[in-house]
């Protein structure tokens, strides 16, 4: 999860870098992806980005997410859990970072979250930019958005933790040929027999980097 969350930080850092002041906004939900977002939360301060906030209404009572809450804590990062501050933090960011579902989400996303796909749905993409972690929340893993479960957004970064789920494709598919669609994985903390017996390619990593830009829709 360490890793995973370091990987969203740096692809972050790629679409956006800090050059200009940034103003992010995390959206955390109750399982792991969450706990990636929390983690990319607390990396992306270190790197200099302000978190206006961290949306994460249902926490995880467990040591590791109580830890990585108390590690926001401790840097100042407010923990958001009402839905008008989820609006006021949404109007105010540049950059939102979708952590709310992975791939084993099934179904209609429900309150406390929908209000948060809706705000990522309809919002102006020249103010806002969302990168989503592993598959972008509501979709399915295998389909992609998927209508008859509601709303659906497209993000305009994915980060691939591990390797591509299926619906990577559906990413870069959708969409004006005007929108710029970038792919990343992260995924340098899979060693060689890992991958070998599940059959896919681990990519060429720069340097020190946890993530490698592997496709885009220019």
């Amino acid at each position: 999860m360490e890793l995973a969350g370091l990987s969203v930080a740096q692809a972050v850092h790629k679409a956006h870098p800090i050059r200009l002041p940034r103003k992010v906004l995390v959206l955390a939900g109750p399982g792991n992806n969450g706990g990636d977002g929390l983690v990319a939360a607390r990396h992306l301060h270190l790197f200099g980005y302000q978190i206006i906030g961290v949306y994460y209404p249902k926490q995880k009572q467990t040591p590791l997410f109580t830890g990585l809450e108390t590690q926001l804590r401790r840097l100042h990062v407010p923990l958001l859990a009402e839905p008008a501050e989820l609006k006021a933090a949404f109007a105010e960011c540049s950059h939102v970072v979708d952590a709310l579902f992975g791939f084993s989400f099934k179904g209609t996303v429900r309150a406390p979250f929908d209000q948060a796909i809706e705000l990522l749905r309809a919002r102006d993409r020249t103010k806002t930019y969302v990168t989503s972690v592993d598959i972008p929340s509501g979709w399915d893993v295998d389909e992609g958005p998927v209508p008859a479960n509601g709303p659906t957004f497209t993000p305009d970064s994915l980060v691939s933790l591990t390797a591509p789920k299926r619906a990577a494709h559906r990413f870069l598919e959708l969409g004006t040929p005007e929108e710029i669609r970038r792919h990343f994985v992260g995924g340098r903390f899979v060693d060689e027999d890992l991958a070998k017996k599940y059959d896919f390619e681990v990519p060429d990593y720069e340097g020190v980097d946890q993530v490698v830009e592997v496709s885009s829709k220019l």
